[in-house]
This record gives structure tokens, C-alpha cells and sequence, in this order.
């Protein structure tokens, strides 16, 4: 899961989170006739809200949940972002808004809890980490959240390139080394001259300035989150720098296997859907292998079991989320929350809540709960 999803459920299902909860998720667009329609679409979901409210909280006051729909109606930089989606969650105190990069059903929720299925079906294989570009004579680092790749602003003394990261070390001394960037013109950028520069003092090179990278990231960089790092580089660099690299959360699950020399940054982030399918692989297998445990797949059953924390891992598939209001529309019964209200009290209680496609669900199975005790 994401680090801005991770942050959002914190805050939404911790103990701070006080109700009454308004939900509203709408697919956004950025040409001009859209954004009107998703700023109408928008404004009549509120005015839908506004009648559930107070007839759900008839004693609760929803001026202020009025003044911050009327807020961002008029904020036109909240119409103008290039998301797919997003979530907005209103309490008396709060506006909190998350963008997704999923399409949507677009709806709104009324309720002692925020809708949570949207922000998590969003994070699902959906990764927070870093990736590393590297080539033989230089490298830039690069933070990926909620898919959006952000360029790292490293020091100046960052082993950016050989002559940063080794100066006159380089093997041999009468070695002519230039650096080219990125530009075409030689094997990712680095020219080798002169009488002595063998095979032998070129590996020498490569070989201390991935330990230079290595140690720059073991030592001096900051990660508290302790975020995964996976390769962006050519295979070769990858096997030299996997014979050097003691950084701990330096990890080989997943890599792109191919030459970031002359890419820009957006090419780069272009590329990006590789480490996310190779993760989600990986991901899918080990559901599978929590079959070997306890587990529920009756609603009726996973119901009580998620209030009382029983529920280690909660998985739904996309299929349940339908509209449903029984045999009596006016009691406002929606199967949607129902199963939100279990995510709720499973990630309330230290569990996990996942919201995937059915095929990728453990056996397949449409709704299922694996038990802690």
C-alpha cells in the first residue's frame, strides 16, 4: 500500500476520527465541459448528502460540512487536477482529500464511518518506494508514491557521477576519464582514453563507484520509513552493484532491466509499471498461501468477527460492490456499507483490508476473511 494511502486509513479509521462522516467519490476530468459536469455532479451529491444527513443526525449541525462543500465548488485548482478520481471525506473539523488513479463508481456516503473501499481498492498494488536509476558513471534516485514519480533533490557531495563520487581515484592515474551526462555517443555516457585504460582499471572504476553509491545511500541518505529501493539499470550494472551493495533496504524483488542513460525524468516514471506488475505477482502468490489458515467466507460470519478483531487479513472482491438496498429502500440498506464497515473494524483493530479483482482474491473467492485465532 501507498504511504499517502496508509496515512489517509490511519487518520480516518484511528482514534481521533469522530463522525458524522460525508463521503463523496466522483471521477474528475480536466477539459472545460467536464469539469463543469463533474462540478454539478459534485454539488448534487451534496445537496443528496444534506438530506440523508439530517435525517440519519437530526440534532447535527450541517452548516459547517456546507461551508467546505461551498469551498471547494469555488476552488479552481481542486477541478484541475490530472487524477483519474478522487475522495473527499467532510467531518464537522476536517477536509480531507485524497486523489486516486482509478476509475470510480461516483457516489456519496452518509455515515458513523468514512467510505474506505475507493482508497483502498486505489492502493491496491499500489507501491511507495524508491528506485534508483544507475548506470556505470552516474545515477539519480527517484521517490514513487501513489504513482507519481518525484525526482530526488540529492546533496551537492552525492555520488552523482564518477567524478563526484571518486575524484583523482580513479584507477591508474593517467587514466582519461570524460563524463557525457547522459548524452549519446558512448555506452551510457562515460568515454575511455589514453595508453593505460584497461579492462581491468575500467571494472576497478565501476566497481568503487557503486560502492560510493552504496555507501551514500547506507550512510547518508535519509530513509525512517525504511522504503524499499529496487534498480533501474541494465543487468550487468544490476549484477555488479548486487555484489556490493550493503544497504538494507536495498531490495532485488523487483527491477527494471533496462538503460535509464538517456531518459528523462518522465520516461523514467513511463517505466515504472514494470516494478508495480512485478510486485503485484509476487503479491498474488503469497495470498494463495494464506489458504493453509483459519478462514471465513460467509458475510454473516465475517460480520461479527471483524467487530470483535478476529480478522487478520480481509479480502473483497470488486464483484460485491453493487448497489443493494434490500426489500426496503428507506432503511438505506447498501451492501457497499456493510462490507465498509467491516474494512473499518478490521484495519481499526490492526488488520489488513484488501479490495482486488476476484481472480486474484485467495481461491478466487469473492469475499474472505482470514482469522487470527
Amino acid at each position: 500500500m501507498t504511504k499517502a494511502g496508509k496515512e489517509l486509513l490511519a487518520e480516518l479509521t484511528g482514534t481521533g476520527a469522530k463522525g458524522p462522516f460525508v463521503s463523496i467519490m466522483l471521477n474528475t476530468h480536466v477539459a472545460h465541459q467536464d469539469v463543469e459536469k463533474d462540478q454539478i455532479k459534485f454539488k448534487n451529491f451534496a445537496k443528496e448528502a444534506k438530506k440523508r444527513f439530517e435525517k440519519k443526525y437530526p440534532d447535527a449541525d450541517w452548516s459547517t460540512y456546507q461551508e467546505k462543500i461551498d469551498t471547494l465548488l469555488a476552488d479552481q485548482s481542486f477541478w484541475r487536477s490530472g487524477k483519474t478520481s478522487v475522495a473527499v471525506f467532510l467531518t464537522e473539523e476536517q477536509t480531507l482529500i485524497h486523489r486516486l488513479n482509478i476509475r470510480i463508481d461516483d457516489q456519496y456516503y452518509v455515515g458513523d464511518t468514512p467510505y474506505l473501499l475507493a482508497v483502498i481498492k486505489n492502493a491496491q498494488f499500489n507501491y511507495t518506494y524508491y528506485l534508483l536509476g544507475l548506470n556505470r558513471d552516474s545515477m539519480k534516485l527517484y521517490f514513487v508514491d501513489n504513482q507519481q514519480v518525484t525526482a530526488v533533490e540529492l546533496p551537492e557531495d552525492a555520488p552523482v557521477d564518477v567524478p563526484t563520487a571518486l575524484g583523482d581515484e580513479l584507477t591508474g592515474g593517467n587514466l582519461n576519464y570524460t563524463s557525457q551526462g547522459s548524452q549519446a555517443g558512448s555506452k551510457e555516457g562515460v568515454s575511455y582514453h589514453g595508453v593505460s585504460a584497461k579492462d581491468e582499471e575500467v571494472e576497478i572504476d565501476w566497481k568503487n563507484y557503486y560502492q560510493a553509491v552504496d555507501t551514500f545511500l547506507r550512510d547518508k541518505f535519509d530513509n525512517p520509513e525504511n522504503y524499499p529501493l529496487y534498480l533501474f539499470a541494465l543487468p550487468e550494472n544490476q549484477t555488479m552493484f548486487k555484489k556490493y551493495a550493503k544497504t538494507s533496504y536495498f531490495s532485488t524483488v523487483a527491477a527494471i532491466s533496462a538503460s535509464p542513460a538517456a531518459l528523462s525524468d518522465k520516461e523514467i516514471a513511463n517505466q515504472t509499471d514494470e516494478i508495480s506488475k512485478q510486485l503485484s505477482e509476487k503479491e498474488i502468490i503469497g495470498y494463495q498461501k494464506l489458504m493453509d489458515k483459519k478462514f471465513m467466507d460467509q458475510l454473516v460470519d465475517i460480520v461479527p468477527a471483524a467487530k470483535e478483531g478476529r480478522i487478520s487479513q480481509l479480502f473483497i472482491a470488486t464483484s460485491n460492490l453493487v448497489d443493494g438496498f434490500g426489500e426496503d429502500p428507506d432503511t438505506e440498506y447498501d451492501r457497499r456499507q456493510v462490507l465498509n464497515t467491516m474494512a473499518d473494524h478490521v484495519i481499526a483493530n490492526g488488520g489488513d483490508v484488501f479490495v482486488l479483482d476476484q481472480k486474484d482474491a485467495p481461491d478466487e473467492k469473492s469475499l474472505i476473511a482470514i482469522l487470527r485465532y
